[in-house]
């Protein structure tokens, strides 16, 4: 990777590094606000209707890519830059120095991934359609991961203002980044741990477990398990899985996609109405896209409903308070219809 020292940034944001835990943090200064300008932007949330929605006319929209009906060649779901990415691309990625810190230029990719009707959430989607959506962020991922400096690509998904998401519109987000995220990283190091300790990946023997034990399962298919994981983050938190053991989520196939559709579909509108349409975040996890041997690591889907605020312990210790086991919420979900 080139990288320059002491280069003016001109990049909207910034990639900072903590140096007591070596993670990398943006600070989107191209997002920057006044303090007194929170309050004023949340009132302006409450008033977001259809009516000004700028992703609800394809007009309004440029540079785009797009999965279209088949019968009337409308879009269904499109691909367009992030008008305010926290991420984005230049000439090349460079560094520098302020005192001990280490900063890079906010180098990179953010994509807005827009389905059409402004009110229908991806719960109530078919599985065809939800097969669209997750047909466009592969070929999205696909697309990104041959650029240069580009080591992540996260696709995740806010529903709801509580979740995150400043647009009522459903839509996903995608971040090609330079850096591995925290998170991943913990999991990439987890696995990794477990595989030279057991010789065998850690989710293979976990998926093994939860298919005999049955407690916490929620629905399966031929290629893909929904479950409520036993050391859950949040309460009715849910994650999909491939059964077979796959690093990479843009490497499935087509007869996978249509699988991974029906679970996710299913995932979600059990959520949607087991929890009344809680806000939520999904987010992918998959193998990093910079090259290297992660064969360790099994890509997932993690669903997490927002039914809790995190408090001082919480946030202190980075451990969460749930208010119901696993099994109980499992059991829940399976019986939602």
């Amino acid at each position: 990777m080139m990288i320059k020292k002491k280069l003016k940034n001109k990049f909207p944001s910034e990639l900072r590094m903590d140096l007591v835990s070596n993670d990398w943090v943006i600070i989107a200064t191209g997002r920057g606000r006044r303090p007194e300008s929170f309050a004023r932007e949340k009132r302006e949330k409450e008033k977001a209707s259809s009516k000004d929605c700028p992703f609800c006319k394809e007009d309004n929209i440029k540079e785009k890519v797009a999965r279209r009906d088949k019968k009337d060649g409308s879009w269904f779901v499109i691909a367009i830059p992030n008008k305010y990415p926290a991420l984005s691309s230049g000439r090349q990625l460079t560094e520098r120095k302020e005192g001990p810190n280490r900063i890079m230029n906010g180098f990179g990719y953010h994509e807005v991934i827009i389905t059409a009707d402004h009110q229908r959430p991806l719960a109530l989607f078919s599985q065809k359609e939800v097969e669209m959506v997750i047909d466009l962020y592969q070929a999205r991922y696909l697309d990104l991961i041959k650029k240069r400096y580009i080591k992540y690509i996260s696709i995740f998904h806010n529903h709801g203002k509580s979740a995150g998401a400043s647009v009522a519109h459903p839509h996903s987000q995608l971040i090609a980044a330079p850096v591995i995220d925290p998170d991943l990283r913990g999991s990439l190091d987890g696995a990794e741990s477990f595989y030279q300790s057991q010789g065998k990946c850690v989710y293979c023997a976990m998926l093994e477990w939860e298919l005999k034990d049955g407690q916490r399962i929620i629905y399966q298919n031929d290629k893909f398990v929904v479950l409520c994981p036993f050391a859950s983050q949040v309460a009715f938190e849910v994650r999909v899985y491939p059964k077979k053991h796959q690093p990479y989520f843009e490497k499935m196939t087509e007869d996978e996609k249509w699988l991974f559709a029906d679970a996710l579909g299913k995932a979600l509108n059990k959520i949607y109405k087991g929890l009344d349409n809680p806000a939520h975040n999904f987010y992918i996890h998959t193998a990093p896209a910079g090259g290297g041997d992660y064969n360790h690591y099994h890509w997932h889907l993690n669903i997490l409903p927002k039914t809790a605020t995190w408090a001082g312990f919480e946030l202190g210790a980075g451990i969460e308070i749930s208010t119901i086991e696993p099994e109980k919420a499992a059991e829940f979900l399976r019986k939602a219809k």
